[in-house]
């Protein structure tokens, strides 16, 4: 079919002399190359989009590109032999609002090695609901997994609990039978976390773990949000051959721990690179949360639905830390 022309996208321009973003009018011609072209249905508000939305952080590597890491629609035009119009597919990371053009637009194009077929048992909305932040999630308890984890070794602890990937990250453990744990300085939110399967709230103001290279083993693992201080205190408290997830650096970048809880514990460190993950493990965590990972409170962790023109509010009030839980952004009307 002919590509479409004269559809409304959110644009990026990122230069050293100016930064500007907002609704532009495009053509299918001006996106990024693919195989792949949908009419997209949804996309979701991540910490990055927010950061390359208001030009706080160096995330577009080329200028200018449509924002939005995160998109799922259905296929309207695809030269690959593997999609037909009328599928509904989704795609997060893989380069998208970083070095192509990304999902805050009503029709994207994309490369078909990147594209995943919906999974059954997710509609457009829940995978956008889920996005980066719970394929990041569902990705840390795969490669957990992959290392040894398993339910009976004891909990999990989630730190970051409140936000996007903290809060699937409980649901998604509590689905797989874990026990799991939440560290939050939002106490306010404590019952909407044991709602979601947490079955301790801690804290973070009322941590005290001592600052020995090793401490009473609290957890079996854990899915780390926060970086830094928070990380390295993990290290110091997870039981033998536990795994610690990280995925997030909310509390800084720096990590300042010791040997010893590896070469003593042998707890394991696993970094969650979720933005360039192999095709094939991309499949294996998609289908799981289709299936036996499914978030049972996706509804609830959805707390706000916006459209395009609304994106400027959402993007200052995320950078604040004023944001609750995954703002999905509805793109098809």
């Amino acid at each position: 079919m002919n590509s479409p022309n004269n559809f409304h996208a959110f644009r990026i321009h990122a230069n050293r002399e100016d930064y500007r973003a907002g609704i532009e009018t495009m053509s299918v011609d001006d996106l990024s190359p693919g195989e792949v072209v949908i009419k997209s249905a949804f996309s979701s508000v991540n910490y990055k989009d927010a950061l390359a939305g208001t030009g706080q952080g160096s995330i577009l590597r080329r200028s200018p590109l449509v924002g939005g890491i995160d998109v799922a629609g259905h296929v309207v035009a695809s030269t690959d032999p593997a999609f037909r119009e009328g599928d509904a597919v989704l795609c997060t990371g893989c380069g998208l609002s970083e070095t192509r053009d990304g999902g805050y637009a009503e029709y994207a194009r994309l490369e078909a090695k990147w594209v995943i077929p919906l999974p059954d048992g997710l509609d457009l909305r829940e995978a956008m609901i889920l996005g980066t932040a719970g394929f990041t999630a569902a990705l840390s308890l795969y490669r957990m997994e992959q290392n040894g984890q398993t339910p009976d070794m004891g909990p999990v602890v989630v730190t970051g609990a409140t936000g996007g990937v903290g809060m699937l990250a409980i649901d998604i453990l509590t689905r797989a039978g874990y026990e799991a744990h939440a560290i939050t300085g939002k106490m306010d939110r404590l019952d909407f976390l044991k709602l979601l399967g947490a079955r301790q709230v801690i804290s973070r103001r009322e941590l005290h773990w001592g600052q020995r290279p090793l401490e009473a083993a609290s957890w079996a693992g854990a899915i780390d949000n926060v970086g830094d201080e928070m990380l390295a205190g993990l290290t110091r408290v997870i039981k033998p051959y536990g795994n610690i997830a990280s995925c997030g650096l909310a509390g800084g970048h720096s990590l300042a721990t010791t040997v010893m809880p590896f070469i003593i514990r042998g707890v394991s460190l696993l970094g969650i690179a979720s933005a360039g993950t192999a095709r094939d493990i991309r499949n294996a965590v998609w289908e799981r949360l289709g299936d036996a990972w499914k978030p049972a409170n996706l509804d609830g962790i959805c707390t706000k639905t916006v459209t395009l023109d609304e994106l400027s509010s959402v993007f200052d009030t995320m950078l604040v830390g004023d944001s609750f839980g995954r703002t999905l952004v509805r793109i098809d009307g």
